[in-house]
């Protein structure tokens, strides 16, 4: 998943100026390659904490999945930093982004890009730095490796080849939106992100309709009120989260129903940065009758009589009429209830 990092101050000592501890080398990615050298024997390497040089321990030969931070370089956590700082080498989307984090903490490994549009002709040379007895660390530009990247070939391959794959679980932006945004996290699906244009984006967003789970899905600034709008329009005025720069200086998450965030959305500048929507599940079928008292019940004490049908006519596939018959009647006992309290 693409996501540029917050720029964060300089590493310093402790009781002095702010300095760098270790002048970095500005390198291409050509520079950046997997024929580099290898340490021998597997020696650890070091990286900066606090001011203070820490060594690495060793790595044992094999593929290392590492989590990095979504935005805020601090939550890296201290293995992660132990794997980058011991292995000789880093598979990265973006040499540029890992960059700034491998800076940030001191660690001189090499990178070599490891992305969608050359992982067919990188993955064979790490597979061969693999079967040499290397330790390689794979990570993504932000998160988790392996979701919404193809990360996960590499690691196939790696396990058939017979290459220990070790996992180290960190920041994930899927999980970060499901924290923070107030719906079922029990079950969850993620959908990773709707096709851009409209007609593939409607077919998709149909196929997922009746998913009795919470949904999680990235989406871009210029894609956002269209993709909102298409939601609404497919889902129903479901309750949804629209989570944006997580852990950022700017982090924000909006809450409501689809129609309400699409149309917020759409009469807005665009909006900056990598955004997850977290979508409420599709409601249990309506069975009978007093599963659909039921639904309308709870839509009445939020809204209007005219848009709680339309919400409980969109996600039930009922008719309009029995729904509107049955909201009125409902709404005049609720209006009773309200007088006799």
């Amino acid at each position: 998943m693409k996501r540029i990092p917050i720029s964060s101050p300089p590493v310093t000592q402790p009781g002095g100026t702010a300095k760098l501890m270790i002048a970095m080398e500005k390198r291409s990615d050509d520079e950046d390659s997997a024929e580099h050298p290898s340490r021998p024997g597997g020696a650890g390497g070091s990286y900066l904490l606090k001011g203070q040089v820490i060594a690495a321990a060793p790595l044992a030969p094999g593929l290392y999945v590492v989590a990095t931070p979504i935005g805020n370089l601090r939550d890296i956590t201290l293995r992660a930093l132990e794997t980058l700082a011991a292995a000789d080498l880093i598979a990265c989307e973006d040499t540029r982004v890992t960059r700034k984090l491998i800076d940030h903490y001191g660690i001189r490994v090499p990178l070599t890009p490891y992305h969608e549009h050359n992982a067919a002709q990188a993955r064979p040379k790490i597979l061969a730095r693999l079967a040499a007895g290397g330790m390689v660390a794979l990570v993504s530009d932000a998160g988790t490796p392996l979701i919404s990247d193809p990360g996960f070939k590499l690691a196939r391959a790696a396990r058939a080849a017979g290459h220990t794959v070790t996992a180290l679980p960190g920041a994930s932006a899927v999980l970060a939106a499901l924290t923070v945004s107030g719906l079922p996290t029990d079950r969850f699906v993620f959908e990773g992100f709707l096709p851009p244009r409209e007609g593939q984006r409607r077919n998709r967003i149909e196929e997922i309709k009746g998913i009795a789970a919470t949904l999680v899905l990235f989406e871009t600034g210029p894609r956002i009120a269209a993709a909102l709008a298409d939601l609404a329009a497919g889902l129903g005025s479901r309750e949804a989260a629209v989570c944006r720069e997580l852990t950022k200086l700017y982090e924000e998450v909006r809450c409501g129903n689809l129609a309400t965030l699409a149309a917020e959305y759409g009469a807005s500048p665009e909006p900056r940065g990598e955004i997850v929507i977290v979508i409420a599940p599709a409601p249990a079928p309506v069975r009978d009758a007093a599963d659909l008292d039921a639904l309308l019940r709870q839509a009445l004490v939020r809204v209007s009589v005219k848009e709680a049908v339309g919400e409980i006519a969109a996600v039930t596939g009922r008719p309009r009429r029995e729904v509107y018959q049955r909201a009125l009647s409902l709404a005049q006992e609720l209006d009773q209830d309200r007088i006799h309290e």
